[in-house]
C-alpha cells in the first residue's frame, strides 16, 4: 500500500513570522494519517527544521542543482538542502521549467543529484493550456516522464507529480476524468519503465487544490496525495486538506 503525501510548496514565500503557521499545523496535526511535506524557501528550511523538531512533517527544498558542488554562485546542492534539514526536493517544476528553460535532461540530472545525497525527489510533470487543447497532454506527459526520471528511481526515491500548467494557481481545476485519465497512463507508464517498481511510486495532483475540492480529487483512482501551492502557506487551509486526504 503506498501511504499517502500531502506536499506544500510555499514557493517564493515566507519570512521568519510565517514559521508560527507551520508550528499551527504540527499542533494540529501531531499524529497524521498521511505523510506530510513542507517545501519552504531555502531561507527558511534549516529554520523551519529547528522549529518543527521531532514533528511529524518532513522538509523539502524547491530545487536543486545537477553538480554536488563548485562555482555556482547562488545554487544550492541537493547535499546542502539535506544538511540544511530536507528528505525531499521539488525537480522539474512548470515554473522551473518555463522561467528557467529547464529541460528534461536537465530534471533528470537533479533528480540524480537528489537520489546521490539520498532525498526523495518529487518530480513534476504537466501540459499547458495549448498542449491541452491540441490533444497532446498525453504526449507531453510521456514525454516528460521518459526524460525526466533517473536510472535507479524507485518508489522510496521517487514521487511525481502531475501539475498541468494551466490549473496552477488559476483558480481553474482539470474536470476528475481529466486527473484520472492522466493518473491512469502515469501508472501504466511507471510500470513500463519501471516494472514492478513502478506500482510503488506515489502518484500526486496539484494545480489550484484547495479545500473545497481536495475530496473530490482524492477520490479518484491512483492519485496518492497532493502537491499544493498557496492553500500550503496557511495551516488552517493546508490542515483541510491534509484532513480530507486521511479520510480518502
Amino acid at each position: 500500500m503506498r501511504r499517502k503525501l500531502a506536499a506544500g510548496n510555499w514557493k517564493m514565500n515566507g519570512l521568519a513570522a510565517d514559521l508560527a503557521e507551520a508550528q499551527a499545523l504540527a499542533a494540529d496535526h501531531g499524529a497524521p494519517g498521511c505523510d506530510i511535506l513542507i517545501c519552504p524557501p531555502a531561507t527558511l528550511l534549516s529554520r523551519m527544521a529547528d522549529t518543527l523538531g521531532h514533528a511529524p512533517i518532513a522538509l523539502g527544498g524547491q530545487d536543486c542543482h545537477a553538480g554536488a558542488a563548485g562555482a555556482h554562485t547562488g545554487d544550492v546542492s541537493a547535499a546542502m538542502l539535506a544538511d540544511a534539514g530536507a528528505s525531499h526536493v521539488i525537480l522539474g517544476h512548470s515554473e522551473r521549467r518555463a522561467d528557467h528553460a529547464e529541460t528534461d535532461a536537465a530534471v533528470r540530472a537533479k533528480a540524480a543529484a537528489a537520489q546521490a545525497a539520498g532525498l526523495v525527489a518529487v518530480i513534476c510533470l504537466g501540459e499547458t493550456e495549448a498542449d491541452r487543447d491540441a490533444g497532446r497532454t498525453l504526449e507531453v506527459i510521456d514525454r516528460q516522464l521518459a526524460g525526466s526520471l533517473p536510472g535507479g528511481a524507485t518508489g522510496a526515491n521517487t514521487v511525481i507529480a502531475y501539475e498541468p500548467v494551466w490549473a496552477i494557481g488559476s483558480g481553474r481545476t482539470p474536470t476528475p476524468d481529466q486527473i484520472a485519465e492522466v493518473h491512469a497512463f502515469l501508472r501504466a507508464r511507471l510500470t513500463d519503465l519501471m516494472a514492478a517498481e513502478g506500482a510503488a511510486v506515489r502518484l500526486l495532483y496539484g494545480g489550484s487544490v484547495k479545500p473545497g475540492n481536495a475530496a473530490e480529487i482524492f477520490a479518484l483512482p491512483e492519485v496518492d496525495g497532493a502537491l499544493v501551492g498557496g492553500a500550503s502557506l496557511k495551516a488552517a487551509d493546508f490542515g483541510a486538506i491534509i484532513t480530507a486526504l486521511e479520510q480518502a
